[in-house]
């Protein structure tokens, strides 16, 4: 009989499971959620939220004991850099198990494992994704014109070069026609009530 025996055995000896709880803390970590079984996330929680507790108190010796279980500088460095600092006033419950519906090969029921901290999980989901293209603002109808316009400058860069310029001394050349009249006309009219 197995009474008062705890952990799952998950179908592995006991360096599989040790190996096994290690990378998936560690992953937890250093990725801020990590996607897995039901069991696996129940039975590496503890474990990853006990390495969380030692990232917070941050002496030499937590240090020397995370670095024992994650096997990873890397990890434990981030650990003790990032993550434990920002649970600090934290007094634990650092993880949460998310249901996300079953495997599709075996039906297996898969679920995030998180860390609670939003702040952490929305930096480490930013790093992982790529940046989303932005939308054009130009309206549909407009978009229609503009490879026209592309197109032809592509096919003749002095032409491109011409149609860019002329509409600068258009631009330049109205202003100065219609102060040009109104000056004319200021004389014309002093010059009728004198005669």
């Amino acid at each position: 009989m197995r009474h008062a025996r705890s952990g799952k055995k998950l179908g592995r000896d006991s360096a599989h499971r040790k190996a096994l709880y290690s990378n998936l803390a560690g992953a937890l970590i250093e990725h801020g959620r990590i996607k897995t079984t039901v069991t696996k996330a129940k039975a590496v929680k503890p474990i990853a939220e006990q390495m969380i507790t030692l990232g917070r108190r941050g002496d030499l010796h937590a240090r020397r004991q995370a670095t024992a279980f994650l096997r990873s500088r890397d990890i434990v460095h981030k650990l003790f850099a990032e993550v434990g600092p920002r649970f600090k006033d934290r007094p634990g419950g650092y993880s949460r198990i998310i249901r996300i519906g079953p495997r599709p090969g075996d039906a297996a029921e898969m679920v995030y494992l998180e860390l609670v901290d939003e702040e952490y999980v929305a930096t480490q989901r930013e790093e992982r994704t790529p940046a989303p293209a932005p939308a054009p603002a130009v309206p549909v109808e407009a978009a229609d014109e503009a490879p026209e316009t592309e197109e032809e400058a592509v096919e003749d860069p002095e032409a491109a070069a011409e149609v860019d310029a002329e509409p600068e001394a258009d631009d330049a050349a109205e202003p100065a026609a219609e102060a040009a009249p109104a000056e004319g006309d200021e004389p014309a009219a002093d010059d009728e009530p004198k005669a």
